[in-house]
């Protein structure tokens, strides 16, 4: 199978995931909705996130380690989007910046349109109240922003590092990085199940979005270089 095909077959699975986003996010304002949030605020799935949530209880310690964790992938983002603007300055042209780095670009502009929309329309509130107020929670933010800066950042940094070792030991700390900052979200307590849910499976569209339109725009590169 060609890198086109592949591509396409991963931006093709990327769309069928946005699509299963909007029928989560749907459920979500719609099934088992009760009365259980903070100041009576209503969830969906109720019975689910609440057994979840009396589970693992509220650890705040941990929700400061996974807020203040979320720091390193911010840095790498700007990394790249610092790298990206050396290319343009150098070569003068927007042409000639790396066709993946303009595709991160716009992923990152994706992740933060996701971000402010659901700042905005809020499906449901959090579990706790933060200093006193209800704050919007699904999809979880710091999750969704964890798992798309730091999963394209692997792919970044698979093709740029030339020691396949040391890319493969840059990448597995980065892997468990991500792990443990997911984890200590989802058992701190400060979001519901579906939140966690629900940013997992919207990152992960939007990163095969992102992948597949990489390998699209490689091909095309390749052949109009021959």
């Amino acid at each position: 199978m060609d890198s086109r095909k592949k591509g396409l077959n991963l931006v093709i699975a990327g769309a069928a995931l946005l699509l299963l986003f909007v029928a989560f996010t749907l459920l979500v304002r719609t099934v088992d909705v009760q009365a259980i949030g903070p100041e009576g605020s209503l969830v969906g799935f109720a019975s689910f996130n609440k057994a979840v949530h009396d589970a693992s209880g509220v650890h705040i310690v941990l929700y400061s380690i996974s807020d203040w964790g979320g720091i390193p992938a911010i840095l790498i983002a700007a990394g790249f989007a610092v790298l990206g603007l050396h290319q343009l300055v150098k070569f003068r042209s927007i042409r000639k910046v790396d066709s993946s780095l303009l595709a991160l670009g716009v992923f990152y502009i994706a992740v933060i349109a996701v971000y402010l929309f659901f700042e905005e329309v809020v499906i449901n509130y959090r579990p706790v109240l933060i200093e006193g107020r209800l704050e919007a929670s699904y999809p979880s933010s710091t999750t969704l922003i964890m798992l798309c800066i730091v999963s394209t950042a692997m792919m970044q940094l698979h093709c740029r590092i030339e020691s396949f070792a040391a890319s493969c030991a840059v990448n597995a700390v980065l892997a468990v990085y991500l792990v443990v900052m997911v984890v200590f979200r989802l058992v701190s307590g400060v979001h519901w199940a579906t939140d966690i849910i629900g940013a997992m499976i919207v990152s992960a569209a939007l990163v095969l979005l992102y992948s597949g339109s990489v390998r699209m725009l490689a091909s095309s590169s390749s052949s109009v270089a021959s």
